[in-house]
């Protein structure tokens, strides 16, 4: 089996599985890049596959075969650009990309400082857009980002933009990253990391035929990691319910597309009464995920420590750019920071660093959160407790740029119609009918798949079924 493989059953801590029980075919490049984003993000679902078989076995004394192929992997990373919907005059037309999202692409890019270094400014969300504007006191344009950061000393534009709560990172070298005090700190950290933080009986698994039957997962996440987390747990039988507010700006085609099999309500943490309706839920749940800076949810009574008193067995995921114990952990950051962190934008590009074609480090990130809690929900059956699951983008791209780098022929390459044909499924729902990738992973006796189309945001009651 491969290295990449064997770092991902490492933090499974159980051994490697029986010869034969797992198959990764295919191999890179899938895309026009110089990493192995098929194969990363293949050894993770490959891992997942192995946490839902340990589930699986204890609820049946079974084991299943599990199988995934590169090709596909690489897709999930770009799932959001596939999505289509009936055009009217038949056949089928992609869903329109926001007009937000196009803009802060064309921005949020590696522009040069004045000490001849690369640093690259994050303007998605409005608020976060704003205070880096603040910080450059320029208009949103290329031209007037580009010429306003062209008068920045790299390390000066850093440290100012993490000052004002905006998001940014200087492009680093891999070797760089690994001497700076946070990438020497998440180099010592595995993959997934899984804390006990509390004691309790053995909680055994609800019965039911999928192996998450009865369980349930609260999900306070958006935008994009955690929901993809929270979708591959419904994906697999969980009850899901994710938890936004109405003011809250979302993307809508990633809204639509990480939220297959969840239902959706709104609660506001500026309301006593629905942060009230949180705990109760909570009291309940088996998972509870969030993505939020640290400390916020401390302030409403929701950190690890104080969800495993009151909910003794619960299964807590962070998910955070930087990861935590170093001196970057309380900055909030997006795919493309963890890109330029890591140094795969750095190696990736020629002339100029260049981004992925794909939300590599963000896909990686959400399967590693869910095999995370795939793994502490069998640890709760077995031995009993509440566990703290931590996963980040930058560790994430770290396990990336770790897989090697590969030569690829060709510009824009990509699936061909034909294999996306072939693993695209349609749904209707809220959002009218979709088509969309199916769960890519593939296991003899569980098949995973979603029971419900992508809801409406705020289209169900705050309550558990």
């Amino acid at each position: 089996m491969n290295p990449g493989f064997e770092e991902v059953m490492a933090v499974r801590g159980r051994g490697m599985p029986a010869h034969g029980e797992v198959t990764i075919t295919g191999r890179d490049p899938v895309f026009s890049a110089r990493f192995r984003i098929g194969e990363a993000t293949a050894n993770i679902l490959a891992g997942i596959g192995v946490a839902v078989t340990d589930i699986h076995e204890l609820k049946t004394g079974r084991r299943q075969k599990i199988a995934i192929d590169v090709r596909h992997a690489a897709a999930t990373c770009q799932s959001s650009r596939y999505l289509t919907q009936p055009a009217a005059q038949g056949g089928w037309k992609p869903v329109p990309q926001s007009p937000s999202m196009l803009h802060m692409r064309s921005i949020t890019q590696p522009w040069r400082c004045k000490d001849g270094r690369w640093y690259l400014p994050h303007f998605n969300l409005p608020h976060l857009h704003d205070r880096v504007i603040g910080v450059l006191g320029c208009e949103s344009s290329a031209d007037a980002v580009a010429k306003a950061i062209a008068q920045w000393n790299s390390h000066d534009l850093e440290d100012a933009v993490a000052a004002a709560r905006a998001c940014g990172s200087i492009v680093r070298s891999n070797a760089e990253w690994l001497e700076h005090p946070h990438g020497r700190m998440l180099a010592g950290r595995p993959l997934v990391e899984i804390t006990k933080i509390g004691e309790g009986e053995p909680t055994p698994f609800p019965a039911g035929e999928r192996p998450l039957a009865g369980i349930k997962a609260l999900d306070l996440t958006r935008i994009l990691a955690g929901p993809v987390a929270a979708r591959t747990l419904a994906e697999n039988g969980a009850d899901v319910l994710m938890v936004t507010a109405a003011h809250l700006p979302q993307v809508p085609e990633h809204v639509m597309d990480t939220s297959h099999g969840k239902r959706s309500c709104f609660l506001d943490f500026n309301r006593t009464e629905d942060v009230a309706t949180i705990k109760r839920l909570v009291r309940d749940a088996d998972v509870f995920s969030q993505g939020y800076r640290p400390g916020i949810m401390d302030k409403y009574g929701l950190s690890p420590e104080q969800l495993a008193a009151e909910r003794p067995g619960i299964i807590y995921l962070s998910i955070s750019c930087y990861g935590h114990g170093g001196p970057f952990s309380n900055r909030g950051g997006w795919e493309q920071i963890a890109q330029c962190a890591t140094g795969i934008c750095l190696d990736n590009g020629d002339e100029r660093p260049k981004l992925l074609p794909a939300s590599a480090c963000d896909y990686t990130t959400g399967y590693n959160g869910a095999y995370g809690v795939l793994l502490a929900l069998a640890r709760r059956a077995r031995e009993g407790g509440s566990y703290h699951v931590r996963v980040s983008l930058c560790r994430s791209g770290m396990y990336i740029y770790k897989q090697g780098h590969v030569d690829y022929p060709r510009p824009d390459m990509g699936l061909e119609k034909a294999e996306l044909d072939a693993i695209m499924i349609e749904s209707q729902g809220g959002h009218g009918v979709l088509k969309h990738l199916a769960p890519v992973l593939k296991m003899t006796e569980t098949k995973p798949y979603w029971d419900k189309p992508s809801p409406v945001l705020g289209s169900s009651r705050p309550h558990w079924l």
